[in-house]
C-alpha cells in the first residue's frame, strides 16, 4: 500500500515536529529543514527562521559528514524554493 505525501514541485514533503524533509531518500540528496523561529498570527504559527541542510542520503555516512550545504531562510516558501533548486 503506498502512502500519499504532500508534495512540492513533484517531491515529497514530510514533517516531524519542527523538522521538515524535502525530497526522496531514494535519490542521492535530500533537504532537511529545521524551524528555528516562529511567529503567532492569530491562531496560526508562521515560520520566521528556517535552517536548511542539503544532505547525502548515503546511510553509511554519519549525519555531520552527509551535510553538503547549509543556508537560512525567513519563510517556508523561501526554504522550499531553495531546496527545489538544490535538488534540481
Amino acid at each position: 500500500m503506498s502512502e500519499a505525501y504532500m508534495t512540492y514541485k513533484n517531491r515529497p514533503v514530510v514533517r516531524s515536529g519542527k523538522t521538515i524533509y524535502y525530497g526522496s531518500m531514494a535519490e542521492p540528496f535530500v533537504v532537511m529543514m529545521n524551524v528555528n523561529g516562529e511567529e503567532k498570527q492569530g491562531d496560526v504559527s508562521t515560520a520566521t527562521s528556517i535552517k536548511c541542510y542539503l544532505m547525502k542520503t548515503d546511510k553509511s555516512l554519519n549525519p555531520m559528514e552527509a551535510i553538503v550545504k547549509t543556508a537560512e531562510r525567513s519563510s517556508l516558501l523561501d526554504a522550499l524554493e531553495l531546496a527545489a533548486v538544490w535538488l534540481k
